[in-house]
């Protein structure tokens, strides 16, 4: 039987969680890199404040010389149907707090960026824009995961993700039908509960199919929906569903002690 609660690691401050998330990010990177015919460390993300997170402590992973940047192709777990240069753009964060810091020289590369079609936007606020994009960022990861043989879903060695105050988790929100979508990969969010609501979002069938998955959430303003979360898993939130449908062997949670204090129905983890 799958076991069904995910790991915990708190800590005290985003300072020592984000060093010991680098590291637990370079473990699975290299674990990944080791296996035969695996020369990609292949990484999906969200937004929000988990880029900042990972390079609170920049020797972790963004200075790091073990961070192996140019073998890693990150892909996002979710992105705002804005052009890449906006400043709601995850791309766009991405590249401004981590991309754009990485230093130059011998032992440092840059990660290949597969950011979503931004030139659809140039018709407008036409209806079904948002699902053009999707559609196309589809297409992109069927290149990248089903160029030789055929698959199911594609299948990320790491997805990286934050929890909603809501209990949502890339831009998939509670009771909304994309939490029922199992054949598309990528999905259009036209009616988000939050701006901008024009969105695409992995669907649930790929995050929850990834090797690992790896929740963020800091600060006391997090405690509530970790409450929901690990105490009412039946409550059916998007987190709750990746925590169950990927199973605890799978999935893990960096918290800091604000965020945590108070909160049962987990397996505390260590490093």
């Amino acid at each position: 039987m799958v076991n069904k609660l995910p790991q915990v690691f708190s800590y005290s401050g985003e300072d020592a969680l984000s060093s010991s998330l680098g590291a637990y990010i370079l473990k699975l990177q290299d674990t990944t890199l080791q296996r035969p015919g695996h020369s990609k460390f292949r990484v999906a993300i969200s937004g929000g404040s988990l880029p900042a997170t990972l390079v609170k402590d920049p020797r972790a992973l963004l200075y790091n010389p073990d961070t192996k940047w140019p073998q890693w192709e990150i892909f996002f777990a979710d992105e705002r149907a804005v052009p890449l240069d906006h400043p709601e753009s995850n791309y766009h964060l991405f590249k401004k707090t981590i991309v754009d810091k990485i230093p130059t020289g011998r032992r440092h590369g840059k990660p290949t960026i597969y950011p979503i079609d931004d030139t659809f936007l140039e018709a407008g606020d036409e209806r079904g824009v948002t699902q053009e994009i999707a559609d196309a960022y589809e297409q992109t990861l069927v290149r990248c995961f089903a160029a030789k043989d055929s698959v199911k879903v594609p299948v990320f060695d790491l997805v990286l993700l934050e929890a909603g105050p809501d209990g949502h988790t890339a831009a998939l929100f509670p009771g909304h039908e994309l939490l029922r979508e199992d054949s598309a990969w990528v999905a259009a969010i036209e009616d988000a509960p939050v701006v901008p609501q024009k969105r695409i979002t992995l669907t649930l069938p790929v995050l929850t199919h990834a090797n690992h998955v790896v929740f963020v959430a800091t600060g006391e303003g997090k405690r509530d929906v970790l409450k929901r979360v690990f105490e009412v898993p039946e409550e059916g939130l998007p987190c709750d569903l990746v925590n169950a449908q990927a199973g605890g062997g799978r999935v893990a949670w960096f918290v800091d002690d604000k965020a945590i204090e108070g909160v049962q129905g987990f397996v505390k983890g260590t490093l």
